[in-house]
């Protein structure tokens, strides 16, 4: 059995929605793979991702918080334990009192030759799934589409976005219900794969950007990739390698805000692959009045 999602996010069960949602986001900042990748924090990025699966939804959580289902999201089973007279007792418990009930409700329609009524009605098990997304795609949502065991195929919409582990569900796509019951879901994993050039840090697009170093002393204007399209970034006079840039709302959107990321740009200045004679004249002389030491 799963462990209790409210433990697993550190929230109390009276935790308000917003309260669930705001732990989930900071969890979520500190065990995604692209800022924490350890094999211990891809484990409990997974566990934070299912628990949010089950609180994080208004119904799932009322179904939890009611024990109609477990911290798995699977329905749970009726239990029964003796109560009053003990098993050897000859006096008639509360325990047959409430199994009388239960076969009374289940075979209600039986004498009366209705089918209505005459079955125990189980929701049907949820099924599991993966689906490996490119970086573009879970930053800007795809439709996708996933082959299952049976040759069978589920078309759905990876939303803007998504996260490498994030949990989708498919209402009623997992296996048929029991006489009547309804449909278990498919809950599909999203794995996305690395970018050459970018890396994802919470919202944010970290990207590195080779600049000459005519460029870096006297500044100017340089394309720099992102994840819409290419775009002019402006380099200011005297950048220094290693100095990060930002591009205002070419990171990520998130789906739960509603807000969007940045791109973080890194400079790197980069040398001429030749470096003739005119050019080491110049810093040499350059370097007899100016000489300074940036590792004081």
């Amino acid at each position: 059995m799963a462990d209790d999602p409210y433990e697993i996010l550190g929230v109390p069960r009276t935790a308000t929605d917003d309260q669930v949602r705001k732990a989930y986001l900071k969890l979520v900042k500190e065990l995604h793979p692209d800022v924490n990748p350890s094999k211990a924090a891809e484990e409990r990025f997974k566990k934070v991702t299912a628990a949010h699966d089950i609180i994080g939804d208004v119904e799932r959580r009322r179904q939890y918080d009611t024990g109609e289902i477990d911290a798995s999201g699977e329905p749970r089973r009726p239990t029964w334990r003796p109560q009053g007279a003990g098993a050897g007792g000859r006096g008639r418990g509360p325990i047959f009192e409430d199994f009388g009930d239960m076969f009374s409700d289940i075979f209600s329609g039986a004498g009366r030759g209705g089918a209505r009524g005459g079955g125990f009605a189980m929701r049907g098990r949820d099924v599991r799934y993966t689906l490996d997304v490119d970086f573009l795609e879970a930053v800007q949502g795809a439709r996708k589409r996933v082959t299952l065991p049976d040759a069978g195929v589920l078309d759905l919409t990876v939303p803007e976005g998504v996260t490498d582990g994030q949990v989708l569900r498919l209402r009623g796509r997992g296996e048929p219900g029991v006489t009547g019951g309804e449909a278990g879901d498919a809950l599909v994993e999203i794995r996305v794969r690395p970018h050459r050039d970018f890396h994802r840090e919470g919202d944010d697009i970290l990207v590195e950007v080779p600049i000459t170093i005519d460029e870096a002393v006297l500044g100017g204007k340089v394309e720099v990739p992102t994840a819409g399209g290419r775009v002019q970034l402006t380099i200011p006079k005297g950048t220094s390698s290693g100095q990060v840039l930002r591009l205002k709302g070419k990171g990520v959107r998130n789906a739960t805000t509603g807000a969007t990321g940045d791109e973080l740009v890194t400079v790197k200045i980069v040398l001429p692959e030749t470096i003739d004679d005119g050019l080491s004249y110049f810093l040499s002389e350059w370097r007899q009045k100016h000489r300074y030491d940036p590792r004081k």
